[in-house]
C-alpha cells in the first residue's frame, strides 16, 4: 500500500499542526486517540533520554475531544532515578489540556526468560482499503475475526506514514499509534448505533518492538450495569511485547 502523509507537522516550540489523517470514526473533526497518544509517548521517551532505560508503561488520559487543529506539547521528568524514573506530559489545544500522559522508564537488564511463541505471519488479505482519516493511515490485515464486526479480533497493523513529518516513528510510537484501536477491532456493538469510547489507554511493555508490524489480539467485554473493558495482547513478528487496556464508555448513540 502507498504511504500517507504524517499525522502532524512540527511548527517549533512544542507546537504541532494536525493533518487530515488524524480523525477517527466518531467525527470528522475529532482525532482518533492513536495519533496524539503516539505523539506524546514519543516526547515522553525522548525527554532526558537514557539508553540504559526503556519505557515499560504508558498511561494516556483523554481529557476531552481532541480536535483536528494545532496542539501544544510539554513534558517533564517528575521522578528521576538511577533505575526507575517517571515522566509526565500533556497536549493542550486552545488553552485546554486534552491529553495527559505518564510513563515509567525502567533500567534494562541482561536477564531474560525463554523466548515467547512467534505469532502467525502477516496474511496477504487486507481490510479497510480506504484513504480517509486515521483508518486509512494504517494497514489492517486480520488473522482471525473481522474488523468492524462484533467479537474478538486478531489483526496485524502497520503504519503507512510517520507520526511527525520528517521523523521515523520509534518502536514505542508504532505501538501507541495502534494500541488505542483495541476497542475498535473487537467491538461488541455496532459502530452505527453505539458509543464505545475510551477515556484512557494503558500500555505495559516488557520489551521494545522490532520492525513495523504490530499484532493486536483484542477482545472487549461489557457487563450489564457496568462499563466496557477492551484488552489487547501486543506482539511483533518475533513474539510478545506486552498488553494494552482501555476502559470504555458504552452508550446508545
Amino acid at each position: 500500500m502507498p504511504s500517507v502523509p504524517a499525522y502532524y507537522e512540527a511548527l517549533g516550540g512544542g507546537r504541532f499542526r494536525s493533518t487530515g489523517h488524524t480523525p477517527g470514526p466518531w467525527s470528522p473533526t475529532d482525532q482518533h486517540g492513536g495519533p496524539p497518544s503516539a505523539l506524546l509517548a514519543g516526547a515522553l521517551e525522548a525527554e532526558g533520554r537514557r539508553k540504559d532505560m526503556m519505557v515499560a508503561r504508558v498511561t494516556c488520559e483523554i481529557l476531552g475531544p481532541i480536535k483536528v487543529d494545532d496542539l501544544e506539547l510539554s513534558v517533564r521528568v517528575t521522578r528521576p532515578g538511577r533505575r526507575v524514573e517517571r515522566v509526565e506530559g500533556e497536549l493542550v489545544q486552545a488553552g485546554r489540556p486534552v491529553l495527559a500522559a505518564s510513563a515509567w522508564r525502567i533500567a534494562r537488564t541482561d536477564l531474560a526468560t525463554e523466548p515467547t511463541e512467534v505469532p502467525p505471519p502477516v496474511p496477504d488479505r487486507h481490510d479497510l482499503e480506504r484513504e480517509e482519516g486515521y483508518l486509512g493511515s494504517v494497514e489492517w490485515r486480520p488473522l482471525a475475526g473481522t474488523f468492524g464486526a462484533p467479537g474478538p479480533c486478531q489483526v496485524w497493523t502497520r503504519l503507512r506514514g510517520q507520526v511527525v513529518e520528517g521523523e521515523e516513528p520509534t518502536p514505542l510510537q508504532r505501538v501507541m499509534a495502534v494500541a488505542d484501536s483495541g476497542n475498535g477491532v473487537s467491538q461488541v456493538f455496532p459502530l452505527e448505533t453505539t458509543w464505545f469510547i475510551n477515556p484512557e489507554l494503558t500500555v505495559h511493555l516488557h520489551r521494545e518492538a522490532v520492525g513495523a508490524w504490530i499484532l493486536l489480539d483484542a477482545s472487549t467485554v461489557a457487563a450489564r450495569g457496568g462499563v466496557g473493558l477492551a484488552t489487547s495482547a501486543l506482539s511483533d513478528l518475533t513474539g510478545s511485547l506486552g498488553r494494552g487496556a482501555q476502559s470504555l464508555l458504552i452508550a446508545p448513540r
